[in-house]
């Protein structure tokens, strides 16, 4: 698992830290990219973009993050570069990339899927602002303070934009249940 000291060391082995990287990260930066962009389509091409980028600039890994932070950071920019050459396309809601699970039943499993797929799509739904830290928190399990430097925004920003994440998507469940 590459991580600061041991991603300058393998500067000097830059294909295998290409390899590695991909296998510890690919997934992470696939699934973030995707929501940010709501395409996948578009997320493959974020990822490729991002581990590009990495790869070409290894040398420029300063070590004040984890390298994972750091892959983040250049999929959010690359997201943010496709978005804005979009205009403000709107994104579809999340249809999403699952492991399969062993459920106790059928009914069960259906059951469970579709509540998920209603909360993915009300947090798919909020502004990006909210849905972007949402995500890096339940998702990506990221500080306050890593968030905050990935988003460019002080600390108390963040705690404020997840706690009404979590309260829109709270009021959203709660309307649902009631029809």
């Amino acid at each position: 698992m590459p991580e600061r000291d041991d991603l300058r060391a393998m500067v000097s082995s830059p294909d295998r830290t290409l390899r590695e990287l991909m296998a510890e990260y690919g997934d992470d930066i696939w699934n973030y990219a995707y929501f940010l962009t709501g395409s996948r389509d578009q997320a493959d091409e974020v990822c490729q973009e991002t581990f590009l980028r990495a790869y070409t600039h290894l040398s420029s890994f300063r070590g004040g993050s984890t390298v994972k932070t750091w892959l983040l950071t250049i999929a959010r920019n690359q997201a943010l570069n496709w978005r804005r050459s979009l205009r403000l396309r709107s994104l579809p809601f999340f249809t999403g990339r699952r492991d399969a699970e062993a459920a106790p039943s059928a009914e069960r499993e259906a059951l469970n899927r579709q509540y998920t797929d209603a909360i993915w799509q009300i947090i798919m739904a909020l502004p990006v602002p909210y849905r972007e830290a949402l995500v890096l928190d339940i998702r990506y399990d990221l500080t306050g303070e890593e968030m905050a430097r990935l988003l460019g925004v002080a600390p108390g920003t963040v705690k404020s934009r997840l706690a009404r994440a979590r309260a829109k998507v709270r009021q959203a469940l709660e309307k649902e249940e009631s029809e």
